[in-house]
């Protein structure tokens, strides 16, 4: 008997184990397969590790405009996956031996939760005053569409390729989707995105979405909204992809990126009486179940999955199980960025949001454009930040959503974020000194376009 046992050894399950360890609580982390979960090896880190390449071959292929003869002789894909791999497998080290120095005690195998405190693995059961569940996510899969690995491909599939495809069908214009149409196209392949909702990434500003969309067909993306699947399929030569209205869309590959499902069937939650909806774990905002003693995090709980969302939650939960009162993580206030060319960033209410929940009179925006900015000229990026303010009276309110185009901008979504966090007003950030010439700086001159004092152009 311990004090917690987690199922599943993903973001939300180490980052649990490890601040639970460090509380003094005795932990038995169980994992089906290695340490890390979909972020750490099918995610977030392979995944940004082809795309780092992929700005490098935009790199070589545009260096002529910086005055540098370079030239790109081509992709050798076995070369860019053992790139990766080795970021991955370093990481994998150093996680595993930061596991082992908390004396975390690592059971290797599928769990199962067949009762309110225990999680069975290969027959043997394992015990404790609280249980975490993190078990994660897989990719979401459409009926009808059959995914060989060959020619009908997930995201898993995607990240080790054998060759590269001439052309490419991606059918998802979320994240997943654009930043693999992005990396595609950098490796030189032609790419078709299509979408059935009326823009990409749809839980994004709806100016961000439109700017993404103009870069992306600027960049040779063949961008289909508002396009409807109604059947794909595998040929001798490559992929058929039927669209609603029966136009068809041949190519060497399809993508399958409509997002990842939470990882929950046959793993004895409902049997346990842990409340679910559409394969989610519901929880209450402390993370905890209905079920005394078991608690959720990361993706199999209904919100954005993201792993650093994982990371908080399962610190969170770790504190309460210790018995101290962590201040409840703020959904809104999860930095979101989307790491395709250009990339897409933000942090709380989208404009349509602010106007939904304060009303149009009350909320106020403003787009600083990157023309104006000079480390993004040297960076030949266009782009912008766009502030959503809430008004609560002449000249007063505080800024409740940051959106953010352009490469590189990624890199600004802390600043960002601790805008939104401490509520600030436009006022207590146009005095901030911020470093020249930065991207930095954007944020700054929006602030103080904001506040009524434009220090250059802006829109």
């Amino acid at each position: 008997m311990v004090d917690v046992v987690i199922l599943g050894a993903g973001s939300g399950g180490y980052a649990c184990a490890l601040r639970a360890a460090q509380l003094g609580l005795t932990v038995t982390l169980v994992e089906a397969d290695r340490l890390g979960g979909t972020c750490l090896h099918v995610g977030c880190i392979p995944t940004k590790a082809l795309l780092h390449a992929a700005e490098v071959a935009d790199a070589a292929r545009e260096s002529e405009q910086y005055g540098v003869r370079a030239t790109l002789d081509g992709i050798d894909p076995d070369r860019v996956v053992a790139y990766a791999d080795g970021v991955v497998n370093k990481l994998h080290k150093g996680l595993t031996g930061l596991i082992k120095s908390r004396g975390i005690t690592v059971v290797q195998g599928a769990g199962r939760l067949t009762g309110p405190r225990e999680v069975t693995v290969d027959g043997t059961v394992y015990r404790g005053d609280h249980v975490v569940l993190a078990t994660g996510s897989e990719p979401r899969l459409l009926p009808g569409i059959e995914v060989d690995g060959e020619r009908i491909l997930t995201s898993d599939h995607a990240l080790r390729p054998e060759r590269l495809p001439g052309s490419a069908i991606v059918l998802g214009g979320g994240v997943i989707g654009c930043e693999f149409a992005s990396l595609w196209r950098s490796f030189g392949v032609e790419v078709t995105i299509v979408e059935a909702l009326s823009r990409l990434v749809a839980g994004e500003d709806e100016a961000s979405s439109a700017a993404l969309q103009r870069a992306f067909r600027k960049r040779g993306i063949d961008v289909r909204t508002g396009a409807a699947v109604e059947g794909a399929k595998a040929t001798d030569t490559g992929v058929e992809v039927t669209l609603a209205g029966g136009d068809t869309l041949t190519s060497d590959v399809l993508l399958v990126a409509v997002g990842r499902g939470p990882r929950t069937a046959g793993l004895g939650y409902e049997e346990q009486g842990v409340a679910m909806e559409r394969g989610f774990v519901l929880t209450d905002e402390r993370c905890a179940t209905n079920v005394e003693g078991v608690w959720a995090v990361g993706d199999i709980t209904p919100g954005l999955q993201l792993a650093h969302r994982g990371f908080q939650q399962g610190i969170l939960v770790a504190e309460h199980i210790a018995g101290l009162a962590p201040r409840p993580i703020d959904e809104r206030g999860i930095p979101r960025v989307t790491y395709s060319r250009p990339e897409v960033a933000s942090v709380g209410l989208t404009e349509a949001q602010a106007v939904e929940e304060y009303g149009a009179d009350a909320v106020q925006t403003l787009v600083y454009d990157l023309a104006g900015n000079g480390r993004s000229q040297i960076r030949k990026t266009q782009g912008s930040v766009k502030l959503v303010r809430r008004l609560e009276g002449e000249g007063a309110g505080p800024v409740v959503g940051i959106h953010l185009v352009g490469d590189g901008v990624g890199e600004l979504i802390g600043e960002a974020q601790l805008i939104y966090g401490w509520e600030a007003h436009p006022d207590d950030v146009a005095p901030l000194v911020h470093a020249h010439p930065t991207q930095h700086e954007a944020l700054g001159e929006a602030h103080l376009a904001l506040a009524g004092k434009p220090l250059h152009a802006h829109s």
